[in-house]
């Protein structure tokens, strides 16, 4: 990929395809690892602070190359210390990327976005509302955490692909910008998770890889009906085939999988539901995370109390499942769960 100056974009690429541009332009290979540790480990902002390259060298990047296209448009801190950033790309779009730490387990959490907009339509999420505009490419996604690390002078240890769009819509970029993350930047698969409205044939494809990521689940309703007037993709891939694909890859890769429920007052959070929820997951290798509603601007749902929520959560509770609900992050500045809209603030 190249600017509007013709200069090669290195930030996201891969090693073997920075290789093949440092070759291409008459530097040997190794000179590509030492690129690649200052843009993925040494969060260089600059082609001039890489000092452990010539300055012959570092001129002729100057005149070929820039380090990233990945505008920040805006950055949002909320009182719980989540950062929100609006990042641009080259085209005029954006989308948003959200950084969390979280104290008990002492991570930083990068949650990343593989659309632009969403193509999905959740009725209770604000990316649905968006629409959809176009697929990220995988050095678009790496990028994302790149442009944190740099901005931040940090490490990011998880990362969650729960941003703006559906992964496994997007599979290919979504499973190479994945082994960019894990093998250039060294984060560990077991501490990547994708997460998935369901889409039946992608899910069999990402079994077939065996790599022992998290594959998380958008569930949010135990029944056909219900799950269809709040997940229009029901209509395509039935309750009952996604969790037939989700015990396939959860038996064959031997890693238990998650669920994730958001509980809408008056909706789905009913002790009936939390019973149907149970009956649903039978056989299936899960822990279950439980995410209240977080309000959406013009939406007509609202948050359960806590008592709803705590009643559900014992009833989900007897079939000796882990149940959490989600710690709230940054709903104060639109960056939590469901809350990605893509704009200004």
């Amino acid at each position: 990929m190249t600017n509007a100056e013709n200069k090669k974009v290195l930030s996201g690429l891969s090693l073997a395809e920075l290789e093949e541009f440092i070759v291409n332009n008459g530097e040997p290979a190794f000179r590509a690892k030492q690129l690649q540790n200052w843009l993925c480990k040494k969060h260089a902002n600059t082609f001039e602070s890489m000092n452990n390259l010539s300055k012959n060298f570092r001129s002729k990047l100057e005149d070929i190359a820039i380090i990233s296209d990945t505008k920040i448009k805006q950055k949002l801190v909320s009182n719980d210390g989540t950062i929100k950033y609006l990042l641009e790309y080259p085209d005029g779009n954006v989308v948003e990327t959200v950084l969390m730490s979280f104290d008990k387990r002492p991570n930083l959490t990068a949650c990343v976005s593989t659309q632009v907009g969403c193509p999905v339509g959740c009725t209770f999420c604000a990316t649905g509302k968006r629409g959809f505009i176009r697929n990220l490419k995988a050095r678009e996604i790496v990028d994302q955490v790149l442009t944190i690390q740099r901005d931040l002078n940090i490490s990011v240890t998880n990362l969650v692909y729960m941003g703006q769009g559906e992964p496994l819509l997007n599979y290919d970029e979504t499973v190479k910008s994945i082994n960019i993350l894990n093998s250039e930047l060294e984060i560990g698969i077991r501490r990547i998770t994708v997460s998935t409205s369901g889409i039946v044939p992608k899910i069999y494809q990402l079994t077939e890889m065996n790599r022992q990521l998290v594959l998380a689940l958008s569930l949010h309703a135990p029944d056909h009906e219900l799950r269809k007037k709040l997940m229009p993709i029901e209509e395509k891939y039935p309750v009952e085939d996604v969790i037939k694909a989700m015990k396939h890859y959860a038996e064959k890769t031997g890693r238990r999988v998650t669920i994730e429920y958001t509980l809408i007052d008056g909706v789905n959070d009913s002790t009936e539901h939390a019973e149907k929820v149970n009956k649903l997951l039978k056989g299936l290798k899960y822990n279950i995370n439980l995410i209240p509603y977080n309000p959406v601007c013009g939406d007509k749902f609202k948050k359960p109390s806590m008592e709803r929520i705590n009643r559900f959560k014992s009833v989900l509770e007897k079939v000796e499942r882990k149940v959490t609900v989600r710690l709230e992050r940054g709903t104060d500045i639109a960056a939590a769960c469901g809350q990605l809209a893509g704009q200004i603030l």
